[in-house]
């Protein structure tokens, strides 16, 4: 038998001085693998389609910041709907939780941009021009040299393409495609202030799949950090099977578990950890240490299953709990904000309307016929989907003289407009304050709002 010493070694790709460890991964082949390439492919399409995707007129997903307006699924909402990002994010987070609680970090491994963009895009890159594991740690410790020069210029040079693209599909989430197109064709000077948010995001997107990489997860996401947290014992994780592969040894060694030691499940880590010393933060759930192993266990005539799928009970031959109270909790806020975003929705108004005093103005003017005159403004926006129609009117009392130059309007989906006009009445009939009712309606669903305003005079300011 192996010094246990030596055999019980946790690794990290951060040294106990601070130093970094840089991770080559060896290629590993294996169900998963094949699973998580067609899911890679899958979410990058995803990622890169939903800004193209319309629902009637609008983006599947689009948030407009410089007109404060943003598109969800087929709901339009304007900067007074702002409210209800926060029951997105809640949703979202829960989400996460619950996924957590119950399958551990797959969200990380399987469907994080990180992730999906590094295995499924950068990595793939680094294999194809620098070759596997084996010749990618040759070429780092060989001197510089014309190949050399020209596999890393090469190499980086597709990473800052890759790079440029990514922005540009993070940005087609907050500039419309028609403008995000045509700011690619004018000159950067014209447009300067995106640019150079553009050439920002692209050095750092650059900068973390080329250099930064593992150590999102392990430094900067907090999502990895609360783990301990969200899972318990019958969470689903990717584990060793201990009672099974202790005590390791060699191959031929009569007295070993079913672990050869082989190492195997390390080299194809992302974050370098050694999946048998348990659950650790490092590890983001990607499954490659199951491909790996499973590869050898059936090579040396073993069954496959030592790392896999299964909760900490089930790794120790105990019964897996299915409902938890921790899961009853995260469906029932879960559900609860659902509820609660759904209520907001559906009874939000397709359009605002409200009157206001003109600015700038005073709360009255005597005109030279004898007469108090009072300025308003309506301010009417459309929260809706589509175009449409509004008609304004005005419900006064039969001294009251309204001058409305504009009694209907078209607004375009989010677009809003001021619409002023004047109530005037003879000074003579005018004792004290008194107020009438505003209409606006709009033509689709037939909704109608109504504002009562003050009519200002004399009397009033006394």
């Amino acid at each position: 038998m192996e010094n246990s010493n030596d055999l019980h070694q946790r690794p990290s790709s951060i040294r106990t001085d601070g130093k970094r460890i840089k991770i080559r991964i060896a290629d590993v082949k294996g169900i998963f693998q094949r699973w998580k390439k067609l899911v890679f492919l899958l979410l990058i399409f995803i990622y890169a389609a939903l800004p193209w995707i319309k629902i009637g007129e609008n983006p599947l997903v689009f948030i407009d910041v410089t007109h404060r307006k943003f598109f969800l699924f087929g709901l339009t909402f304007n900067a007074q709907d702002f409210y209800l990002v926060f029951f997105v994010v809640t949703g979202i987070a829960f989400s996460l939780f619950y996924l957590a609680a119950v399958a551990g970090r797959l969200w990380c491994g399987w469907a994080c941009p990180h992730t999906v963009f590094l295995e499924g895009v950068f990595r793939r890159i680094e294999r194809w021009i620098e070759g596997p594991r084996s010749a990618q740690l040759a070429l780092e410790k060989a001197p510089w040299n014309i190949k050399k020069l020209f596999l890393f210029s090469v190499k980086h040079f597709l990473f800052f393409l890759c790079a440029l693209v990514i922005t540009h599909i993070f940005l087609s989430y907050f500039i419309s495609l028609p403008i995000l197109w045509n700011y690619m064709q004018q000159s950067p000077y014209e447009h300067w202030p995106v640019f150079v948010w553009m050439m920002v995001m692209t050095g750092i997107i650059y900068l973390h799949f080329a250099w930064f990489r593992e150590q999102l997860c392990l430094i900067v996401c907090p999502y990895g950090r609360i783990q301990s947290a969200l899972a318990d014992d019958d969470t689903l994780v990717i584990g060793y099977d201990y009672l099974r592969g202790e005590p390791r040894g060699k191959k031929n060694d009569p007295a070993r578990g079913a672990c050869i030691n082989c190492h195997r499940c390390v080299d194809v880590c992302p974050t370098g950890i050694d999946i048998r010393e348990g659950m650790q933060l490092e590890c983001v759930g990607c499954a490659n240490c199951i491909d790996a192993c499973n590869e050898i266990m059936i090579k040396i005539g073993q069954a496959p299953g030592l790392i896999r799928y299964d909760s900490l009970n089930g790794l120790l031959k105990k019964t897996r709990r299915i409902i938890r109270p921790r899961l009853l909790l995260y469906n029932f806020f879960f559900f609860l904000g659902v509820a609660v975003f759904s209520f907001f929705v559906t009874m939000r108004k397709p359009f605002e309307a409200n009157t206001l005093r003109a600015l700038g103005q005073a709360p009255y003017v005597l005109t030279s016929e004898g007469n108090i005159r009072n300025q308003f403004i309506v301010h009417i926006a459309n929260k809706g989907g589509e175009e449409n129609n509004f008609f304004l009117s005005v419900e006064a009392p039969q001294e009251v003289n309204v001058l409305l130059p504009i009694t209907s309007i078209s607004l375009k989906s989010l677009e809003d407009k001021q619409v002023p006009f004047f109530v005037e009445m003879p000074a003579k009939h005018f004792s004290h304050e008194f107020s009438f009712t505003v209409k606006v309606k709009e033509n689709k669903q037939q909704r109608e709002l109504r504002s009562e305003v003050l009519f200002l005079g004399p009397s009033a300011q006394r």
